[in-house]
């Protein structure tokens, strides 16, 4: 079995990628005259005024933030942060209290920066429900006799105080953390080869998976649902053969949609070379030549997503890492060092098929190092620029 080091010299690729084209299902307003929210139908009195009077109030809330030219998948994430907000308390706008808020950012153990884009959606829709110029303070004394007020404020809401705020268990692994833990898959892979025992294809299988998960900056169901056929040639690095880029087809969906499709461009040959490895030596060996699936099982099924994360956790503990670390971790880890090795942060941001560049920042963590590297390059080009004998001032 071939050893592979994670040498990330990247290939400048040009890729067509694959785009769904959105359609906006929020609602349009009924009326086309009158002020901007106040979009209850005139003459008519529901039998029940406050659900008429939400729902009121998200349509017109909507109306503005696409006036405001927001995309729609903003609005729609928006809305239904609101509308869980809703159902957790039991209560309308009018309604809610601070200890409301609290409570719900209590109930879900859910990451520091899932928690701010949580309450952030809801203190701004009760921005919008208490100004003047919308109308809706006065709306809600007509009709229920109360009033909304903001129940989001500095002193109960989480606010950004650190760099990396997602899970620990997401967060990028160190060059150092990353070449202990395929080390430890080759070393159990090679063990099981020489001794020729039972499970040394699943051994040697497991190490070129990890490795695919982190060369291509996958997901764990992503990596799991490959076929072989998703690899193809990708014309503008034909040096990689019929690696040269992998069809995703099981990225993750939005909400009500199918999963998104999308083209990764293969910018690590090392990962190449071991996929490869495997492709030719290994996976023919489970004797399931018909079988579509590149993670074969010895009982030529498809290998399972928690299968997966065993085997990540074995070698885990090998590599002596900490135990809080998970499959994802490999992602955000591509994600991370293609932005230290000075990729452009557009061509990793659709590598690894995000919608927004603030995602792909999410999983950025850039170390010490590649910052020393980045403030020696600068001040070269500072000193170049000075003709190279003076301060570098002006």
């Amino acid at each position: 079995m071939m050893r592979h080091l994670i040498r990330l010299r990247w290939m400048p690729v040009s890729l067509h990628l694959i785009r769904v084209p959105w359609r906006c299902p929020l609602p349009q307003s009924r009326r086309a005259g009158g002020p901007a929210v106040l979009v209850l139908v005139d003459g008519v009195t529901p039998l029940r005024p406050e659900p008429a009077l939400f729902e009121s109030m998200l349509e017109g809330w909507g109306r503005q933030q696409r006036s405001r030219r927001l995309s729609a998948p903003l609005i729609q994430g928006r809305e239904r942060l609101v509308r869980r907000f809703r159902e957790f308390t039991g209560a309308w706008p009018w309604s809610w209290t601070p200890e409301q808020v609290e409570g719900w950012s209590v109930s879900g153990g859910w990451a520091h920066s899932t928690i701010r884009t949580y309450q952030g959606a809801v203190a701004v829709f009760l921005d919008y429900l208490c100004d003047a110029r919308y109308g809706w303070v006065a709306e809600c004394e007509q009709r229920v006799g109360a009033r909304p007020v903001q129940v989001c404020h500095e002193w109960n809401t989480a606010v950004h105080v650190a760099e990396y705020e997602g899970r620990p268990e997401r967060r990028p692994l160190t060059r150092a953390e990353l070449q202990a833990f395929f080390d430890a898959a080759d070393d159990r892979a090679e063990s099981a080869a020489s001794s020729r025992r039972k499970g040394w294809l699943a051994a040697f299988r497991d190490a070129t998976l990890f490795k695919t998960v982190y060369g291509w900056g996958l997901r764990r169901r992503e990596a799991v649902m490959l076929d072989v056929c998703d690899f193809t040639v990708n014309p503008a690095a034909p040096e990689l053969g019929a690696l040269g880029a992998c069809q995703v087809r099981f990225g993750k969906a939005m909400r009500g949609s199918p999963p998104r499709r999308r083209a990764v461009a293969t910018v690590m040959p090392w990962a190449a070379q071991a996929l490869q490895e495997y492709l030719a030596e290994v996976r023919p060996q489970y004797g399931c030549g018909a079988h579509p699936a590149v993670w074969l099982t010895e009982r030529a099924a498809r290998i399972s997503a928690r299968q997966v994360d065993d085997r990540f956790a074995q070698f885990r503990a090998l590599a002596g890492l900490p135990a809080e670390l998970s499959v994802h971790c490999l992602r955000h880890s591509y994600v991370s060092h293609l932005i230290e090795d000075g990729v452009d942060p557009l061509f990793v941001q659709q590598q690894v098929g995000h919608s927004w560049a603030s995602t792909t920042a999410a999983y950025t963590t850039v170390g010490a190092d590649a910052r020393n590297r980045m403030l020696r390059s600068a001040l070269s080009r500072a000193y170049e620029a000075d003709g190279g004998g003076g301060d570098g001032r002006r």
